[in-house]
């Protein structure tokens, strides 16, 4: 990974955590979501008229990962309805780096070396420790469960649950598209279409929900979700372009140092505990997909 690949990728993280951070704080998901596709779609509208289209041998795997970002966007509306940002979002972003060094030497042929493999255990350790110690609410002061941090060490299963499928989804499309954006012969080809197929979805789906009264629904929060969708085109286009350039595993870890991010946001911002056990977690989540990254 060259520096400019590096650079891009870690650009990325920081721009996907803050437009993930957007969606949460918008009441509403599913509106949230309306917001954020229709406006992926609308800026992959705009930008496919002045980029190559994306080769014939590209296109089973856009439509394949504009199916599977459809239902990541959907685990991701249920996780922020369920759990804290501080929670979820490290979750789901820690487990998907995972399962793309499986899927990537299952599928592509990208095996991992030892360094790798023990960088995905240290990692391992790291999330389930993450997952484990629960944020939601506030201890009061007679509260059993209570840590000295005040978070309540038990997990929030429905939560962690939807987090965890969520970084499955995210290991899938990051795969698929891996292989579609190499076939493609342009990114940002590819990634026009890709918006632009896969933010029709929702919004038809709101619109036939709540017909009329769709858009003074999304009124107020219009220019939040619409710079939410401009971050989010924004960050995957830059991954996008980085798996072009190198490995598709090394990517992926690189690319989950917006847990740090995501954390920091959760605590500092949102007001939500993360304490000394979660940091330390999160800590250790990261080591583990340095040592994916160093040894790539």
């Amino acid at each position: 990974m060259t520096p400019l690949v590096v650079a891009a990728v870690l650009a990325a993280a920081v721009t996907h955590a803050s437009w993930n951070a957007i969606a949460a704080r918008i009441r509403e998901q599913l509106f949230s979501f309306t917001l954020i596709a229709g406006g992926g779609a609308l800026i992959g509208a705009v930008t496919a008229c002045f980029v190559p289209f994306p080769a014939a041998g590209a296109w089973p795997y856009l439509l394949v990962s504009a199916a599977l970002h459809i239902g990541y966007y959907a685990l991701l509306m249920r996780c922020f309805t369920l759990g804290d940002f501080g929670q979820v979002y490290p979750v789901a972003r820690g487990t998907a780096p995972l399962v793309v060094t499986l899927f990537a030497a299952l599928f592509v042929g990208e095996i991992p070396d030892p360094g790798q493999l023990a960088g995905v255990a240290v990692a391992c350790a790291g999330l389930t420790g993450l997952a484990l110690w629960g944020i939601r609410g506030k201890s009061g002061p007679g509260d059993p469960g209570a840590g000295p941090d005040g978070a309540r060490a038990r997990a929030d299963w429905p939560a962690l649950i939807a987090a965890g499928a969520t970084g499955l989804a995210i290991a899938a499309y990051t795969v698929v598209d891996g292989l579609g954006v190499r076939a493609a012969g342009s990114p940002l080809g590819y990634i026009a279409w890709l918006m632009l197929v896969q933010g029709l979805v929702i919004p038809a789906y709101a619109l036939a929900r709540h017909r009329s009264g769709l858009w003074p629904a999304l009124r107020p929060d219009a220019v939040r979700g619409l710079l939410a969708a401009l971050l989010s085109v924004a960050a995957y286009a830059l991954v996008l372009w980085a798996q072009t350039r190198a490995p598709l595993a090394p990517v992926a870890a690189l690319r989950e140092s917006s847990i740090i991010v995501g954390a920091a946001i959760g605590a500092v911002l949102f007001k939500e505990r993360f304490g000394g056990p979660r940091i330390a977690a999160a800590g250790l989540m990261v080591v583990g997909i340095g040592l994916m990254l160093y040894a790539s």
